[in-house]
């Protein structure tokens, strides 16, 4: 139903973070696949992916792979962001129930300080971003992925840290 996609370079131990808190969503049948779209990484990025299962497209952006996915909800995440346990049911009721994008709410443990939130640029996909397939395609076709009407989920999010 979910497919995760995550965009990488040099993001070996990020990536291998990232993808450790998505166990539990898999276990649960919620993780459908997750696509690593590798921008040329010269690390082991690409053997984590491997040995995690997920489907590795190398030199490839975020909209080569929203073409690619197969579920009719995408999770977009940063390498290095780590979803807080119970993250699956919260999703599962936005997808079932709101056709609007979502992102998650931020856990207070992993939280910027203050002074970094107003004067650091913000990265979009800090808080991650679930959307559906359809729109996904839709707006990767005009630019960058930037959604209105994006909700808050109730499941939290540790954001990854800046490089």
């Amino acid at each position: 139903m979910l497919t995760v996609l995550i965009e990488t370079l040099n993001d070996e131990e990020r990536l291998a973070r990232t993808l450790a808190s998505l166990v539990g969503g898999a276990v649960e049948g919620v993780v459908r696949e997750v696509v690593v779209c590798d921008r040329g990484s010269i690390d082991q990025t690409g053997l984590v992916a491997d040995h995690a299962g997920c489907l590795w497209l190398e030199h490839a952006d975020l909209a080569a792979g929203i073409r690619r996915a197969r579920g009719d909800w995408l999770l977009l995440l940063e390498p290095g962001a780590r979803l807080v346990p119970g993250w699956p049911e919260p999703v599962l009721r936005h997808a079932s129930e709101v056709a609007a994008p979502a992102r998650f709410t931020r856990s207070r443990a992993g939280a910027p300080r203050f002074l970094s939130r107003l004067f650091l640029p913000r990265r979009p996909l800090a808080d991650g971003l679930l959307i559906s397939k359809r729109q996904a395609v839709a707006l990767a076709a005009r630019g960058p992925l930037a959604p209105r009407g994006v909700r808050r989920l109730a499941a939290e999010i540790v954001v990854a840290p800046r490089r």
